[in-house]
């Protein structure tokens, strides 16, 4: 089996991090792997990997004509690949060794998976803030408290760490263009409504492998108070976008707030009564924070006349 990995990237700020996750793909255990680089409209940066990478052996380069954001780059990145199965990763992330050797072993024990994802780690590039608490770590692109288990079928794995039958993946479009990060553009969750077309074609959902690790790189800036409440904002506004385009999508989150305040909420009560301690004071005052944030980005949507027409636009 043939595996495509698709990286993208689009800011020589990011090219540090986009140089790491990119080496750690090509340091893979398993053999049979082509990457796939895409940089999405800048051409300084596309001649920087054209240095870099343009000589290695199964690395294949594409430049975008124009800045055409995160959506239309993997799946521009699918249609060049060759692979069989075609994975994605972050270009602020990196994969351990074995990541795509575990993702493979999942497609060859399930003959009929049409999607695999794993797990998205923390790496905290600075120190990890003690107000932030485990169950909104999907704020920074990575599993949050209760996300799965092993081996079970989720409906979608975060961006940094999901991979799918290639041939499936586009015969349900690819990602949606009007999802996903696009120059000042919010609009998150873009894997939900590829993986929710994929379910409705084969009846097949995401398979969850935990041992199937990449690291996230969390910076400075992804553990300030006030970039978690903005994110928390859009992410609301999001999901009420979601909501409109394919309101199946709506399950997963509902099951989820649900978990957040009749059993994570109380467990976290009911520990800081036992051990009391300022770090989970903030930890609870900040899910609250961030929740209320999220709250006020659907109402935000809900409010916002023609929404899907401006997302499409």
């Amino acid at each position: 089996m043939k595996v495509s990995v698709v990286v993208c990237t689009y800011s020589m700020d990011r090219y540090p991090s986009f140089s790491e996750a990119v080496e750690s793909v090509l340091a893979q255990s398993y053999e049979s792997i082509e990457v796939v680089l895409v940089v999405d409209g800048n051409e300084a940066v596309f001649a920087r990997v054209e240095e870099d990478f343009g000589d290695v052996e199964n690395v294949v380069l594409h430049c975008n004509d124009e800045n055409r954001g995160i959506s239309y780059s993997r799946t521009k990145g699918a249609k060049i690949a060759t692979g069989d199965v075609v994975a994605m990763i972050d270009d602020d992330a990196t994969a351990e060794p074995d990541w795509i050797e575990k993702l493979v072993r999942t497609y060859e024990e399930n003959p009929d998976a049409v999607a695999v994802g794993g797990n998205v780690v923390p790496d905290w590039v600075a120190d990890k803030p003690d107000f932030f608490p485990s169950e909104f770590y999907w704020l920074v692109g990575c599993d949050e408290r209760g996300f799965g288990r092993h081996m079970e079928e989720v409906r979608n794995t975060y961006g940094s760490n999901i991979s799918y039958k290639r041939d499936v993946f586009l015969d349900v479009g690819g990602y949606d263009e009007n999802t996903g990060r696009k120059g000042d553009r919010h609009i998150q969750a873009h894997e939900a409504p590829v993986c929710i077309r994929i379910h409705e074609q084969t009846g097949k959902r995401v398979i969850y492998n935990k041992r199937a690790r990449v690291h996230h790189k969390l910076f400075e800036y992804r553990t300030e108070p006030r970039w978690l409440v903005f994110r928390s904002f859009w992410q609301g506004y999001s999901k009420r976008v979601m909501d409109l385009l394919l309101p199946q999508a709506s399950d997963g989150k509902n099951e989820y707030l649900k978990d957040l305040l009749v059993e994570y909420v109380p467990a976290r009560l009911y520990q800081l009564a036992k051990e009391p301690s300022a770090a989970k004071v903030k930890q609870l005052v900040a899910i609250f924070v961030f929740t209320a944030a999220v709250g006020f980005g659907y109402l935000y949507g809900m409010l916002t006349p023609n929404l899907v027409e401006k997302v499409n636009s």
